[in-house]
């Protein structure tokens, strides 16, 4: 059994922890567990019924209503709420209870309407990828296990690596090359496939070399293809001793190369101020 703060169910819901805590004395919707020191701490239960009653919450249900309704009632009407979900926070949180159930065709369902009403990029940029943030939380406190966070992450990967296959072959608007890539050790390339979606649909020629590729080989590919523009990041920094040093190594004193580092990679982009150095954080800044 999980064990989660205020913090916790306010992070993975979204309802703010004061919310939270009048609700409970207001109407008791939740009995939290207690600690010797008296502190709050939530079950997996809990946390299922919270989300719940966020998705229905988020869709315009007074909180008094949803009070008077029991256990069954509350899962019955966020399923069928789950269904038509249209605002952000409702449909982050129909997601959430999709992937604990590991409903694969709930999950995939609840993406292609995303996709039809707000198209494929913003899906991922408010809703998937804020999704895999709260799943990241989760699998942090204990909320899920790793085959769950592996399922969900198996399943936008092919959502990503589908679309960039489905992209038109056409000319190229462009003719500066992008070379994309992990550094060695990194392996959670969902934000990089995400880019690579990007640069291809705005005509760029990319070479994807995906997960954990060591710094000589990436020299090596550098001699022989000739970029114009590196694409990198990393989730954390565990696998570079110096991730400034790193990234000055990348070019190999070739300023023409423009590097756009993103994840934690990007606050030392920022640090260097170097003019071939570059922060990404979203799409904006690759656009600009």
């Amino acid at each position: 059994m999980s064990k989660f703060t205020l913090n916790d169910l306010e992070s993975i819901t979204g309802i703010k922890s004061d919310t939270i805590r009048m609700w409970e004395r207001r109407y008791n919707i939740l009995s939290p567990n207690r600690t010797p020191t008296n502190r709050r701490w939530y079950d997996d239960d809990d946390l299922k019924k919270l989300i719940n009653i966020s998705v229905i919450y988020h869709n315009g249900t007074k909180i008094s209503k949803i009070a008077a309704m029991d256990d069954k009632e509350i899962l019955e009407r966020a399923s069928s709420f789950s269904e038509g979900s249209k605002t952000l926070d409702s449909i982050i949180s129909s997601m959430i209870i999709a992937i604990l159930q590991l409903d694969e065709n709930a999950v995939n369902e609840l993406i292609l309407k995303s996709i039809i009403s707000r198209g494929f990029e913003k899906t991922f940029t408010e809703i998937l990828f804020p999704c895999l943030h709260k799943v990241g939380m989760m699998w942090h406190t204990g909320a899920i296990d790793v085959s769950t966070e592996h399922f969900i992450t198996a399943l936008f990967r092919q959502r990503l690596i589908a679309a960039i296959d489905g992209l038109p072959h056409i000319a190229y608007y462009h003719n500066k090359r992008v070379m994309m890539f992990l550094p060695e050790g990194e392996f959670h390339e969902l934000g990089l496939l995400f880019y690579c979606y990007v640069f291809r649909k705005k005509g760029y020629r990319t070479l994807y070399l995906g997960q954990s590729v060591p710094l000589e080989t990436l020299k090596t590919t550098i001699d022989k293809w000739n970029p114009e523009i590196l694409v990198t990041g990393t989730e954390t920094e565990l696998n570079i001793r110096n991730p400034e040093e790193y990234l000055r190594g990348l070019s190999g004193g070739n300023n023409k190369i423009k590097i756009l580092a993103g994840g934690r990679l990007a606050e030392h982009a920022e640090i260097l101020k170097i003019r071939n150095v570059f922060p990404i954080r979203n799409e904006r800044d690759i656009e600009e």
